[in-house]
């Protein structure tokens, strides 16, 4: 009895260490992601290496150009995809409100829109500072056991798949499954007037993969 105890007790352990091993793999495909600019709605004020975004005091005077978001207080990422997989991580530390996801190109810049896959957007946030939900077909409210301070978005595109994770904790948060990509999707960001804490681009240190994590590889940006 006590050989089967111990030998659940190692197989516990080896379970507790998949979603660590896992997410390890899947930040082997690590990209580059820098905020446009061109795409921030004008409350919004995009730092100078493009790594940060907060909401401001006032609407700037930019253009108006077809690309800026124009009710959404939102922006892309500069760079877009259109096969392979990729990962981003994104610190959202002492904001008590914002939204993560990928969006399609084509994604309405003029006027309100829903967080909704059919709008092309599969999002996770925070809201209000204490309920994380993510929006599929319904909204999913998400419990989740500790409050993420950096967030991984994985995208699989030919899979039809995006996750999200906790990067502190190596757990899972969310996937959208199934999901059907036509178009380059971007990097999309939603950062609320509840607080001006910045929404920051995080660098993925490749020092920290696994040498086993050889099973994904890393794809390039089209």
């Amino acid at each position: 009895m006590r050989a089967v105890s111990e030998l659940g007790k190692t197989l516990k352990k080896e379970m507790e260490k998949l979603p660590e091993i896992k997410l390890k793999r899947i930040r082997q495909c690590a990209v580059d992601v820098t905020f446009d600019p061109d795409t921030a709605h004008l409350w919004l004020i995009v730092s100078g290496d493009g790594k940060q975004v907060r909401y401001g005091d006032g609407a700037q005077k930019l253009p108006d150009n077809p690309e800026r978001f124009n009710a959404g207080v939102c922006v892309l990422g500069k760079e877009g995809f259109s096969s392979g997989r990729f990962y981003y991580e994104v610190q959202v530390k002492q904001k008590t409100e914002w939204t993560l996801a990928v969006a399609k190109e084509s994604i309405n810049r003029k006027g309100s829109f829903t967080f909704y896959p059919g709008n092309g957007l599969w999002t996770v946030g925070l809201w209000d500072g204490e309920t994380y939900e993510a929006h599929n077909k319904k909204v999913d409210v998400l419990s989740l056991k500790e409050k993420p301070q950096k967030v991984g978005v994985f995208v699989d595109y030919e899979k039809g798949e995006v996750s999200f994770y906790n990067v502190e904790t190596s757990s899972h948060i969310y996937s959208f499954t199934g999901c059907t990509f036509t178009e380059k999707i971007y990097p999309f960001c939603y950062t609320h007037v509840k607080n001006e804490a910045p929404l920051i681009i995080c660098p993925v240190s490749h020092s920290e993969f696994s040498p086993e994590s050889h099973d994904l590889k890393r794809e390039p940006a089209v």
